[in-house]
């Protein structure tokens, strides 16, 4: 079958937890014998069409905050109503409004909803009654809905009354990555705290370096990340770092390599995500067998279970970077009972099934027509694909 996929960054994986998860399942359901489409921000750089045997489309974005997602999605979707696939994967309820259109087309559509965007401060009071609102449509006007922790299963059940597709994310062992790029950080293996986020309040950053700077902790806490849109949030997470010793803030890592030895060689991993369902970032600390310090919410605990250690303020976490320096053996054996969860419920092969699964049921069901309300209020017409350019073209976007 035809998949399109889209609402991401697109590939190679670069950004968070929905580039990820289209790269492993996008790569799988060719394999497969699928053929897949994967529409990619584009970044006036890189030019090739195809990867990992999905073919790439690059469509222009608004380098906005509240619309960078939409302008692309709008495009994307007016490419896809053209190309017609068999079934359309799209990633983040906030792409909800543009369902309509491709259901007019009678693709069937199943959107994965991601965490609880409204949550997040960076978004303000505007955002979050847009985000309120797009999980509503995303639940009317869906064919199906992914849910990747059952935390946003339940929440979609209890606020909606509806049921969703549990599929999590996937992450891979990583037990033969070596620790030769080490060097160039001056770090050496398994003395050294981690944290891989981007720096938003949700993702408690700050609180990682403080709950670091009030710990006696030896090693160094290494601060992997970086955010488009976050610059008084990352000048505050720098001063921070700032007022102690041993935080190293290293910037964004793209290099996987580089990357997975980062994430293996450490002692300890903080997580400080709080608003998403199953992070691809856990889930690597865990492949990783790297102990992991985790914000207490039920998403992390829902993955980690017993074999975490669990924070809510710097004085919790100062705890356990001293509990992690003065038992490593302990922290050792909870690391290398985390492999055996992640291998157990999150293999990136059963991940990509599901979804095969899902394609094909979509298929085979089809999908009814509608949308027309929703196009009309965004101002574009049910003749697809011309009609979402000339909104975008509206708003100050032409397609390269």
């Amino acid at each position: 079958m035809r998949v399109a996929m889209l609402g991401t960054r697109g590939v190679p994986a670069r950004y968070g937890g929905f580039e990820t998860c289209v790269e492993e399942v996008g790569r799988r359901l060719v394999r497969m014998g699928h053929e897949v489409t994967v529409y990619c921000r584009d970044g006036g750089t890189e030019r090739t069409t195809e990867y990992l045997g999905m073919r790439l489309v690059r469509l222009p974005a608004l380098r906005r905050k509240s619309l960078e997602t939409l302008s692309h999605t709008a495009l994307s979707v007016g490419d896809a109503v053209r190309d017609r696939p068999d079934v359309a994967l799209v990633f983040n309820a906030a792409n909800s409004p543009f369902l309509p259109l491709l259901r007019a087309r009678g693709i069937p559509v199943a959107t994965h909803v991601d965490g609880l965007e409204w949550k997040r401060a960076k978004w303000g009071k505007s955002g979050a009654r847009y985000y309120r609102v797009a999980e509503s449509l995303a639940v009317r006007w869906s064919d199906a809905l992914i849910s990747d922790s059952r935390g946003i299963q339940n929440y979609y059940a209890e606020r909606f009354g509806v049921k969703s597709d549990y599929i999590p994310y996937g992450a891979p062992v990583l037990d033969t990555v070596g620790a030769d790029g080490l060097a160039k950080y001056g770090l050496r293996a398994g003395e050294y705290h981690l944290v891989v986020a981007r720096f938003e309040p949700e993702n408690h950053i700050d609180l990682a370096v403080a709950g670091y700077l009030r710990s006696g902790a030896r090693h160094p806490l290494v601060v992997v990340g970086t955010a488009p849109y976050s610059g008084a949030y990352t000048t505050r997470v720098r001063k921070l770092a700032e007022s102690g010793s041993g935080v190293r803030l290293v910037g964004a890592v793209w290099d996987q390599r580089a990357l997975n030895q980062l994430y293996a060689n450490a002692l300890t991993y903080v997580h400080g995500h709080s608003v998403g369902g199953t992070n691809p970032s856990l889930l690597r600390a865990m492949g990783a067998a790297t102990s992991v310090s985790a914000f207490d919410v039920g998403f992390n605990r829902e993955v980690l279970g017993p074999h975490g250690a669990y924070f809510t303020d710097a004085e919790t976490l100062a705890e356990c970077f001293d509990r992690a320096e003065e038992r490593p053996q302990d922290t050792l054996d909870r690391g290398r009972a985390q492999v055996a969860e992640l291998t157990e419920h999150y293999d990136w092969d059963d991940v990509a099934r599901g979804y095969a699964e899902l394609v094909e049921r979509l298929s085979s069901s089809g999908t009814s027509s509608g949308g027309g309300s929703t196009s009309r209020a965004l101002g574009f017409s049910n003749r697809g694909a011309a009609g979402v350019r000339r909104w975008i073209r509206s708003k100050g976007v032409r397609r390269r």
